[in-house]
């Protein structure tokens, strides 16, 4: 690890984040050609709504629900797999400094980095809840 230079983000962002896009291209993908069958739809493009417009105003806002609950649920994933990642690739970061606490025995270490790891998982499910409010106007939080 050299602070500073780009190159060496290459192998630990595509071991991050393969996995995590191709399960979000492909959830999108499923919930895209699921809404564009609907009613809806079709009556946006028979009232001569471009066909970007449709897609963008109509389509996708309707199919991004389970595609954002999947995102928060990935923020998960990405910490467990950083803890791995990090102690491959050296990097220094909460996943390689919890091996080391763990190695070491440094229990309070330990107990921190898990309830910070608690804390950014309950911030992401939070954030992934209030933005249902922002997609679909239907959903109201009293």
């Amino acid at each position: 690890y050299v602070p500073g230079d780009w190159r060496y983000f290459i192998l630990p962002v595509i071991t991050l984040g393969v996995r995590p896009a191709a399960l979000i291209a492909r959830l999108t993908r499923s919930c895209m050609l699921e809404v564009l069958t609907q009613d809806y739809i079709r009556t946006a493009r028979s009232k001569g709504l471009r066909e970007r417009i449709v897609i963008m105003r109509h389509a996708l806002k309707n199919a991004l629900i389970p595609v954002v609950t999947i995102i928060g649920t990935q923020v998960a994933e990405l910490l467990s797999g950083a803890v791995l990642t990090e102690t491959i690739f050296a990097w220094p970061g909460v996943g390689r400094l919890a091996v080391e606490a763990l190695i070491a025995r440094d229990f309070p270490m330990i107990r921190g980095t898990v309830i910070f790891m608690a804390v950014i998982f309950l911030v992401a499910n939070l954030i992934v809840d209030i933005s249902y409010g922002f997609i679909d106007p239907r959903i109201r939080y009293d």
